[in-house]
């Protein structure tokens, strides 16, 4: 007991060093020195490998410690980044923190701060354990899932074209792990997969993935019975990335055969698919300009 009110006591000395108090600015020499001494002490990887041992605002403390010394700049270099970068099991310490209830939160934040940063947000990216993500986003507490997946949307949106090159060269794999999350039990997990697919495969910077998603018949399969899915907010996710499907210029032969097939189907369905929406006038358009490409297809 006297430890833990000991560390805390030195937690709140070093947030109060490094971020001010009110009435007064941080003191640049000695959050120089006290940052340096984190580095060379392995204080900072320390105080990640046992924030289960330290009380609750000792915990949010951290995190604070964390970010405040992450976002520090020297000129154009940021010393942590580096830092983080030579000593990556600090990335992955935070990201196994989602199997521990009490810290999983605490580590998502720092997960978030270093995921701002380019050269970190490689390193997890790149890595094996980047896979973990799949099992975090759907676990049973709420609160956790949902900031996992808040994290993996960052991880798969923020740097543009590196995550282009992730994309590219993972393809299958990625793929095949993310259609699981499509076939979710966990409505919440389905439906912002959906709407994360959505957004990716309509960023410009990944366009030789939507080109390869949108030439497997399998893909288009899958979002035509979304689309049926009880649930009207899947349906209208789904809607999305099916709308994708239908309006490339550059459709792949089995993907005509499908939509041929179900021609007539497909037309009645997509008239009356969400009447309620009419106050959407771009769904009604996007919706209206599919019926009409469905329509306009011809045996080749």
């Amino acid at each position: 007991k006297q430890a833990s009110e000991e560390v805390s006591k030195s937690l709140q000395a070093m947030k109060e060093i490094l971020c001010g108090t009110t009435d007064k600015e941080p003191p640049t020499e000695i959050v120089a020195q006290l940052a340096q001494e984190l580095y060379n002490s392995g204080l900072l990887v320390t105080l990640i490998a046992n924030l289960q041992l330290i009380d609750f605002e000792g915990k949010k403390d951290v995190s604070q410690i964390f970010n405040n010394i992450l976002r520090r700049q020297i000129g154009t270099r940021s010393p942590t980044v580096e830092y983080i970068s030579a000593h990556p099991h600090i990335l992955f310490m935070l990201l196994k923190g989602y199997e521990s209830p009490n810290i999983a939160l605490r580590c998502g934040i720092m997960l978030r701060e270093c995921i701002r940063h380019e050269p970190l947000a490689k390193i997890i990216l790149f890595s094996e354990q980047f896979r973990d993500f799949f099992k975090y986003v759907e676990m049973s507490t709420f609160d956790i899932a949902s900031d996992a997946f808040a994290t993996f949307k960052d991880l798969l949106t923020r740097h543009k074209l590196l995550v282009a090159e992730f994309l590219e060269q993972n393809y299958d794999v990625i793929f095949e792990d993310y259609e699981k999350l499509l076939h979710s039990e966990n409505y919440v997990t389905k439906r912002q997969s959906l709407k994360l697919l959505g957004e990716l495969i309509l960023d410009r910077h990944n366009f030789a993935i939507m080109t390869k998603y949108i030439s497997k018949p399998e893909n288009l399969k899958l979002m035509m019975n979304l689309l049926r899915d009880k649930s009207p907010n899947i349906q209208f996710e789904a809607f999305h990335v099916f709308k994708v499907f239908v309006a490339s210029p550059n459709k792949t032969q089995p993907i005509v055969e499908i939509l041929l097939k179900n021609q007539p189907k497909l037309i009645e369905f997509l008239s009356n698919f969400q009447k309620e929406r009419t106050d959407d006038e771009q769904f009604t358009d996007e919706k209206n300009y599919l019926i009409k490409q469905i329509r306009d297809l011809k045996k080749p």
